[in-house]
């Protein structure tokens, strides 16, 4: 048996089919990828002189781990590739997928080892290849590119990170492997099919059946290039057969207007998150300016077999209420999967409030044709954590009804009872669907919580000019309030006053932020996790109340006291770091110290609830591994420095 450093030795030798390009299609090639897009025309020139072009079939291996010399940096012109490794069992570990502009081989060169990844094309695919002399002269004379490349392998490390986490506390019970964080809008896209805005309804029917698609992109009649609508089957159903309309018109007068576009190297999950989100099945996709594809929601649903979007769709189509209840313990199983293929936190809650959204938008939805038109129009407030859009498994009802100012004593009657009875019936059935009641009892049946317009006006004026300790209890919560459902411009109106008068208060500012300060990180003073000595949580310590809670209230602080409008915790760093509020550094390390928490606590609940244990926040320190100890250190450190600035800008005296 041959030894680690005995393994066979097999060189990324040029094929016979290897040939020279001319420079100008290499020129082109590299001003469109990072990080070759950077440097000069004359270094690129110099660089094209030494590439070479070589075509793979299908299944053609480049790569075998610990096998291969790498000799060349591949750089993908068309197709795509595989990265992977073989288990203890034999099977295939899928680890990346690599499409057009994508390299591979940039680790080994630079570490001067051989391949730690097998790689194979999925496709025929055809190769820049770079002599591994010329890309390092590269790395070493030019830092700009050398950060690249740097930064990619960092990120991985942290990938790795995650990656371990997974594997520890998530059982794998699907052999259906996901892939929306891996492959991009491009890689999954089908060519973009046009035709002229002018073509009559029937042509261009009988061209979509002939190519059996779903849509078709339409051009301005003398550029084929410039993009002015879509027209699905979803239009032909509703705008040509079902009003009887002429086949003869031009197709320009049911297509569907402006196009949705996504950039050809957005993650698929990404666009997901749009469909679902917008309620959109047809993306075009563009590269480089040009529209070159469309995406569907059925490819991605193709792609994945257990879909996000089947859930979401399931909701879409119910039409009674109890139809809802059992779709939210569906839930678990699509979260699973997206944490097995590399999801991390800010994509899941986001998964999660989309998803929920989308149960409380349909039931008041069923409810309102239940008990008829309301008196005035409304809105349904979502506040704490659905409010900023970080739901995870364990999330109360934290909910509020906004409605019109009546006109007459008459309709205020009217609007109080009809309200009461939405808000008992509604509260009810989205505790029969999983969302369990707040026990602080801010809900929607609380009539504290069910008023007019004026009244809101009133509370958060109030809150804000007398920060008494309620007051800013409710502040925390009830200021991260974001639309759920109905008429959206009284949330608008709401969030406008509020950022209107935050700003101008200090008091209000201060008790705010020494509230924050009392909520210190549970480390030593020489840097021990500090935990709970006894009782039900023994050995324990609570993630949210001493890790994500600190993050948020001082993104909260700042957002408010800076008239932003954001509510996500994640937004309001980036809003403030855009607004030059805090340093860029301290940005990227709280956004990743947030992210990193919240991937423990869903991990941690998923992990619960497949063991039929009521998921909580408390995880245990000395179950994680050293690495995950480590992040988790780090995490709370960058929490110190955030209530290290919160001190200067609010000191006691």
């Amino acid at each position: 048996m041959l030894g680690k450093n005995d393994t066979k030795k097999i060189t990324t030798k040029l094929s016979k089919s290897a040939h020279f390009v001319a420079p100008n299609v290499i020129l082109s090639f590299f001003q469109e990828i990072m990080p070759f897009k950077n440097l000069s025309t004359d270094a690129l020139q110099e660089v094209a002189k030494h590439c070479r072009i070589d075509f793979y079939p299908k299944g053609s291996r480049l790569m075998t781990v610990d096998e291969t010399e790498i000799s060349h940096l591949f750089l993908i012109q068309r197709g795509g590739v595989k990265a992977f490794l073989i288990d203890a069992k034999g099977e295939e570990v899928l680890k990346d997928y690599r499409g057009e502009g994508a390299y591979i081989g940039a680790l080994g060169i630079i570490r001067g080892t051989r391949a730690n990844l097998n790689i194979e094309t999925v496709e025929d695919t055809f190769c820049f290849l770079l002599p591994r002399e010329v890309f390092l002269d590269l790395v070493k004379s030019n830092p700009a590119f050398s950060h690249f490349y740097l930064k990619s392998f960092s990120d991985q490390v942290v990938s790795t990170a995650y990656k371990e986490l997974r594997h520890q506390k998530v059982s794998l019970r699907s052999s259906d492997d996901l892939y929306l964080f891996t492959i991009c809008a491009g890689d999954l896209s089908k060519p973009a099919q046009k035709m002229s805005v002018k073509a009559s309804i029937q042509d261009v029917a009988k061209h979509m059946a002939r190519l059996r698609i779903g849509s078709m992109l339409l051009h301005h009649p003398d550029d084929e290039e410039e993009i002015l609508g879509i027209v699905t089957d979803t239009d032909f159903r509703t705008k040509v057969v079902a009003t009887a309309r002429d086949f003869s018109e031009p197709v320009e007068n049911i297509m569907s207007i402006p196009v949705k576009t996504v950039l050809a190297e957005e993650i698929c999950f990404e666009v997901l998150l749009k469909m679902m989100d917008k309620g959109i099945r047809h993306f075009a996709v563009e590269t480089a300016g040009r529209i070159t594809g469309v995406l569907t929601s059925h490819d991605i649903m193709v792609l994945q077999g257990n879909s996000p979007f089947y859930l979401f769709k399931e909701i879409v189509k119910q039409r009674h209420i109890d139809g809802l209840y059992p779709l939210a313990a569906k839930l678990p199983e699509i979260i699973r999967n997206l944490i097995k293929e590399g999801g991390k936190a800010g994509n899941i809650s986001r998964m999660i409030s989309i998803l929920n959204d989308q149960v409380v938008k349909q039931l008041l939805t069923l409810l309102e044709k239940e008990m008829g038109e309301p008196p005035v129009s409304y809105c349904w407030l979502l506040m704490g954590s659905e409010g900023r859009r970080e739901q995870t498994f364990l999330t109360d009802q934290d909910n509020a009804i906004v409605y019109a100012d009546p006109y007459s004593e008459e309709q205020r009657l009217e609007a109080q009872q009809y309200f009461s009875e939405f808000a008992q019936k509604a509260i009810n059935h989205l505790s029969k669907c999983g969302f369990p009641l707040c026990p602080g009892d801010i809900m929607a049946t609380n009539p504290k919580w069910c008023q007019p317009f004026s009244m809101w006006i009133k509370y958060f004026t109030q809150w804000i000019t007398e920060p008494a300790p309620e007051e800013l209890l409710n502040a925390t919560i009830f200021f991260d309030f974001r639309a759920g459902h109905g008429d959206e411009k009284l949330a608008v109106s709401l969030r406008n006053h509020l950022i209107d008068i935050a700003p101008k208060q200090d008091l209000f500012a201060f008790h705010m932020a020494r509230q924050c300060l009392t909520n210190r990180v549970p480390l030593s003073f020489f840097k021990n996790f500090i935990v709970e000595r006894d009782g039900e949580h023994k050995n324990r310590l609570d993630i949210k109340l001493r890790g994500l809670i600190p993050i948020i209230g001082y993104a909260r602080i700042l957002a408010l006291m800076n008239g932003l409008k954001e509510t996500n915790t994640i937004s309001r760093l980036q809003a403030l770091q855009g607004e030059d509020k805090i340093p860029v550094d301290l940005c990227a390390a709280a956004v990743k110290a947030y992210e990193l928490q919240m991937q423990f606590r869903i991990v941690h609940q998923l992990e619960q609830i497949e063991n039929n244990i009521p998921p909580d926040n408390f995880i245990e320190p000395q179950n994680m591994t050293e690495m995950e100890r480590t992040m988790l250190k780090d995490a709370f450190g960058v929490i110190e420095k955030l209530q290290g600035t919160l001190e200067k800008l609010f000191p006691m005296t």
